[in-house]
């Protein structure tokens, strides 16, 4: 074989990035399943007779669900591999998120969203091994970044289809609909992991870790060492200040905008459509920062001006009460959006550069906990706010406040910014 050239068993890097692609568009698939409660929030508390701080347990829900599955599933997914785990975690969440379309009461939907919640948990860990295995580390943060993408796609697409399902079907038919997608995409992925399951190292070296989306045959470290490396501990410091401004940005808003400016329901979806589009833009902007100045080494010193950046970005959303349209406050809502965004990508690339490839899914899930269970604090916390101060300007400012204090810490980390790979 001539150097350079892929044998036929190698994958080539087009198959690899169509790995990162389609794990992507997995990410997609979990979000439309559990954004079309949000989308279609409205019909639904309403026709379930659900007020607003029955709705924050609704979302703390699906989050507690996550913040529990999603750490067991980190561990199952580095051992199962992510070919196999990724697929099946699909199939049983399709079925339930089709089940919503049965909801008859508060409890029957907060029973089938804690089912979700730990049917999707999964859908992360497995997303960022399939890409820590199938691409060098030189472009991983730019396919983080597309990763990310996946969440505010999946926004963009339930606040169209849910909303126009809806407005035909009903909330039911909604529900039913968008279930349908998971069937669409595990084929797909079945496919462009095939190449993936046995593969041979593209090269010798710090780069040369086996693509095998089914996992590595070295053993794996303890979950309790997980937990208690600094790489893990000081990321999900940044992403519990993080999370909760864009639970509210992707799961209030379509409320915020009826109830605060009194759009109505059937003008919501174009609104909803900016700040998914910006956190794209946020993640694929920082993530190709972060591709074209990588560490010098794995695990090298944090580069903190792109994080000050972002933080700045997301911090905007303490800004709304001073708006006078929901044009400009859904203005806010985007920039805020696209700090959120490319603070997951950097925090996401700085933890995993420093932990060993075995735990990238148990490093991923420990953080997919940590964003379930900001969750499951500020959603009924923003609930309950909102009914008793009777506006959203209190719970604005408060998320766009908290994410200065968590980012800086996790600069600040002692400790951590030069150091190797967590041991």
């Amino acid at each position: 074989m001539q150097p350079g050239v892929p044998s036929a068993r190698e994958p080539t890097p087009a198959a690899a990035w169509a790995v990162a692609a389609v794990a992507t568009l997995g990410m997609s698939v979990s979000y439309v399943d559990r954004q079309t409660l949000a989308a279609i929030a409205p019909s639904v508390t309403r026709a379930l007779a659900i007020d607003n701080t029955q709705y924050g347990w609704l979302l703390g829900a699906f989050s507690m669900a996550y913040l529990v599955g999603a750490p067991v599933a980190g561990i199952v997914v580095d051992r199962l591999g992510a070919r196999r785990g990724f697929a099946a975690a699909v199939v049983v969440w399709s079925l339930v998120a089709g089940a919503h379309a049965l909801a008859f009461s508060f409890a029957s939907l907060f029973a089938l969203r804690v089912l979700l919640g730990m049917a999707e948990a999964p859908s992360f860990p497995a997303a960022v091994q399939a890409i820590r295995r199938a691409l060098p580390g030189a472009r991983r943060p730019l396919a983080y970044g597309l990763l990310f993408t996946g969440s505010s796609l999946g926004a963009i697409v339930a606040a169209k289809l849910a909303v126009g399902l809806d407005a035909t079907y009903g909330f039911r038919g909604a529900f039913a609909g968008t279930a349908l997608l998971g069937t669409l995409w595990i084929p797909l992925w079945l496919v462009v992991t095939r190449r993936f399951e046995r593969a041979a190292p593209a090269a010798a070296g710090a780069e040369a870790e086996a693509a095998d989306l089914e996992g590595p045959p070295a053993p794996r470290p303890s979950w309790a060492a997980v937990v208690t490396s600094a790489p893990v501990l000081r990321a999900i410091v940044a992403v519990v200040g993080s999370a909760p401004l864009m639970m509210f940005v992707l799961n209030w808003t379509a409320k915020y905008l009826v109830d605060a400016w009194h759009v109505p329901q059937h003008d919501v979806g174009s609104y909803l459509v900016a700040p998914p589009l910006l956190f794209d833009l946020g993640a694929v902007g920082f993530g190709a920062l972060a591709s074209r100045r990588p560490d010098p080494s794995p695990g090298g010193p944090t580069r903190w001006r792109p994080l000050v950046v972002a933080m700045s970005l997301a911090a905007a959303l303490a800004l709304t009460p001073l708006t006078t349209s929901p044009a400009a406050a859904i203005a806010l809502f985007a920039i805020a959006a696209s700090g959120g965004g490319g603070l997951y990508v950097l925090v996401t690339n700085d933890m995993l550069s420093r932990v060993p490839i075995e735990r990238t899914s148990a490093a991923g899930g420990m953080t997919a906990a940590a964003q379930s269970l900001a969750h499951v604090v500020a959603g009924p916390l923003v609930g309950w706010t909102i009914d008793r101060t009777h506006g959203h300007d209190a719970a604005l400012v408060a998320l766009g406040v908290a994410v200065v204090p968590t980012t800086l810490a996790f600069i600040a980390w002692p400790g951590v910014r030069r150091g190797g790979a967590a041991g």
